[in-house]
């Protein structure tokens, strides 16, 4: 059995918590920021759409 010394200093689910937390902040910023990226991707998807026609 281990001691609580050695459980407070146990360090094999930090990496989770680290990803967790990194999700987190991204999918908090996605729920901000969602009407300005939607305009962003919106406004790349008609300049794309607009070159490829003029390729044509």
């Amino acid at each position: 059995m281990r001691t609580w010394g050695e459980f407070l200093t146990e360090e094999e689910a930090s990496g989770v918590v680290e990803v967790i937390l990194i999700l987190v902040v991204l999918i908090g910023a996605v729920v901000i920021f969602r009407k300005q990226l939607q305009a962003l991707v919106s406004d790349l998807l008609d300049s794309v759409e607009q070159k490829a026609k003029a390729v044509e």
